[in-house]
């Protein structure tokens, strides 16, 4: 049974920031049998409000109901907005309340700076294939999170894809060069599948859709099939023929696990320099 149950008007949960990623999560939420009237959301940027029975949407906090103690508060602001967000909640009674941040950089220190020592927090990263509920997420908690508290966050955050959990916190810039920034590696494939193409003389529309098709069909067999990524690649790798020649190539000293171990490293590197 989901724990999206244990939250409600009386025990509501806060949507700070209602973007991309936390609308995203939003309907995720609904859809999983959350009632809008146990969500409320908080949003200054939002030109046309959405049309979700019984969701509360205001522009400010000053904005809330007097005296809401919210049962869990979820930040999607943008990590550069966080400081005036938090500084915000400061109004609220927030005592009890389950803090859920998916905010790129900010660590779990940051938001207990804040927030106070004794508030319960989550760390999670979500990646941009949320959007159409086929994300996944790492999430880490802090030392106050109960069990209950857990799980009703990690129903929370399955409403937008799969769930893993580190008690690392530090696994979280390695989980960000990873899959946080991993979507856009594979539009880069594509991006260059598709130039490659054209290289050899197919024509720019057709080549793009030859590299989308391939990327996204591949995908889907590889989460459909029962046989790893490995054993997928050997299946379609036949010997002497075009497939092997091209990953003598991709698979040589300089070729593609080089390239992307570098990368990551780059991403890794980087997430470890923004965190506050």
């Amino acid at each position: 049974m989901s724990k999206l149950s244990l939250i409600s008007s009386r025990n509501p949960l806060l949507l700070m920031g209602c973007g991309k990623m936390g609308g995203a999560m939003l309907k995720g939420w609904l859809k999983a049998g959350l009632s809008g009237s146990a969500v409320m959301i908080v949003d200054p940027f939002l030109k046309d409000t959405p049309e979700i029975k019984d969701v509360c949407f205001v522009e400010s906090i000053s904005d809330l109901p007097a005296g809401l103690n919210p049962g869990f508060i979820v930040l999607a602001v943008k990590p550069q907005m966080m400081d005036g967000a938090v500084e915000g909640l400061k109004s609220l009674d927030c005592q009890g309340t389950t803090f859920l941040s998916i905010a790129a950089g900010k660590t779990i220190g940051y938001f207990e700076r804040h927030l106070g020592p004794d508030a319960a927090i989550i760390r999670a990263m979500p990646n941009t294939p949320a959007a159409i509920g086929r994300g996944i997420s790492v999430a880490c908690p802090n030392r106050n999170v109960s069990a209950e508290q857990k799980a009703v966050c990690h129903d929370l955050l399955a409403a937008a894809g799969a769930v893993e959990w580190v008690s690392d916190e530090d696994l979280i810039d390695a989980v960000t060069a990873v899959s946080g920034s991993g979507p856009a590696y594979v539009f880069n494939l594509v991006e260059t599948l598709a130039g490659a193409g054209e290289a050899i003389g197919l024509d720019a529309d057709l080549a793009k859709k030859l590299a989308m098709h391939t990327i996204c069909g591949a995908g889907a067999l590889l989460e459909q099939s029962d046989q790893d990524a490995t054993q997928l690649r050997i299946n379609v790798t036949s010997p002497n023929g075009t497939t092997e020649a091209a990953l003598n190539v991709l698979m040589g000293e300089d070729g593609l696990s080089k390239l992307m171990t570098k990368a990551v490293r780059a991403a890794h590197k980087r997430s470890k320099e923004l965190a506050d």
